[in-house]
């Protein structure tokens, strides 16, 4: 970062290509871009020397302007909430009114419990936002009942179930946002094809009709967008200030998304959002613990009355019915018992991972539930370390009835 800073400081006075204007822009916009192209190496050396960790990080490439998401951070300079709660002012820009009132962050400011750091101005979704960081002095807030863990299994025809230690079972309906939304697109973007708009091939400018008609299409899909954040929060905010554990499942959402039936219903239901909601609220706000299953962790096989496992389940099966204890119960109410069953499990382990192969005492265990519902193969050399155990030679059978667990899991 301060090498590309003197770099640019030495050129910006003699390159014709900016010599004549860059004085007319606040210096932070510059510092912006160095500090992301800074990042942007820094993540590439570490990713090609193996020290980061995650999906291996390419050469940093330039940003398209038509892609791109406009933003800008001031560091310095006059950063401050004016006194009124309705006016922010920012450097090179002056004085900004703002549509939300900034009376709450005023009051800690002025009281000595915040402290604004930096501000962020970004364009999204139509608007205009500045975001502050702030240094606060804030007190974790004490869970309603700490002592009792939830389990929570996602899903598309309910949002979630959620079932805890005590037996309590409750579900959020699935609010579909975008399915409630989408005859009304498809409405806006036929008339968008009906315009004429941009061609990058032979230059050709948009029309004021087809500007107006995609900026009513994007305000839709802005719409869509605030009211599934909105919903998403309010759910995670609710299970992070009333439970002293939460059990989560550890979902391929990347690898569900390709699955073309149901991408879009994955997709509007946001599972990746509300496990990382879920994280940040459960470990910074009220200090709690936050608990992942094991992704071959099959807690909808999984019999929560006996601990019996199916071999297979077919997806369109609604309703879980045990061949051993005849339990007739709901296919995603079944899940969630068994994931509040799992934190349990999680104490006597002492891990944070639920379903640890290498805490958890070892169990002989068939290829066939855990993670793949076909018949296993006969092996020459058994393989450690994958999921669901190495297979014994007496194992290598063909599953075709369900199995019991050694130890049924209990939730009290």
């Amino acid at each position: 970062m301060p090498a590309l800073r003197k770099e640019f400081n030495q050129a910006k006075k003699t390159d014709p290509r900016f010599a004549s204007w860059w004085e007319k822009n606040s210096k932070e916009a510059y510092n912006t871009g160095l500090a992301n192209a800074a990042a942007a190496f820094d993540n590439y050396a570490k990713s090609k020397q193996g020290r980061r960790k995650g999906k291996r990080v390419g050469m940093p490439r330039f940003k398209s302007k038509r892609k791109a998401r406009l933003s800008c951070r001031f560091t310095t300079g006059t950063i401050r909430i004016d006194a009124d709660g309705r006016h922010i002012t920012l450097p090179r820009l002056g004085m900004l009114r703002t549509h939300e009132p900034t009376g709450k962050l005023l009051a800690r400011v002025q009281a000595g419990t915040a402290r604004i750091l930096s501000a962020t101005v970004r364009h999204e979704r139509g608007r205009w936002y500045v975001a502050f960081q702030i240094e606060v002095k804030q007190d974790l807030i004490r869970v309603t009942r700490p002592d009792v863990a939830v389990g929570i299994d996602l899903g598309i025809k309910t949002l979630a179930v959620l079932a805890d230690s005590t037996g309590e079972i409750r579900t959020v309906a699935n609010p579909r946002h975008y399915d409630q939304a989408l005859k009304q697109l498809r409405c806006a973007s036929r008339i968008v094809s009906r315009r004429r708009g941009p061609d990058r091939r032979t230059g050709r400018k948009a029309s004021r009709r087809w500007e107006k008609a995609n900026a009513q299409r994007n305000r839709m899909h802005h719409r869509v967008a605030n009211l599934r954040e909105d919903a998403l929060h309010k759910l995670t905010a609710t299970v992070a200030a009333e439970y002293g554990t939460v059990v989560v499942e550890d979902l391929n959402v990347a690898g569900m998304l390709r699955n073309r039936c149901l991408a879009r219903h994955i997709a509007d239901a946001g599972f990746g959002e509300i496990r990382r909601q879920l994280t940040y609220k459960t470990r910074r706000r009220h200090a709690t613990r936050i608990i992942a299953a094991d992704r071959w962790f099959p807690s909808s096989k999984t019999c929560s009355g006996c601990g019996a496992v199916k071999a297979k389940l077919p997806l369109h099966v609604r309703t879980y019915a045990c061949d051993a204890c005849h339990l007739v119960i709901d296919r995603d109410t079944n899940a969630a018992l068994n994931l509040a069953a799992l934190a349990a499990a999680a104490c006597t382990t002492g891990t944070g991972v639920a379903g640890d192969q290498d805490t958890a005492p070892a169990v002989s265990k068939p290829r066939g539930a855990d993670q793949k519902t076909r018949a296993t193969r006969p092996r020459r050399k058994a393989e450690a370390g994958r999921a669901g155990g190495a297979t014994l030679p007496h194992q290598q059978q063909t599953e075709t009835r369900d199995r019991p667990q050694a130890e049924p899991q209990t939730l009290w």
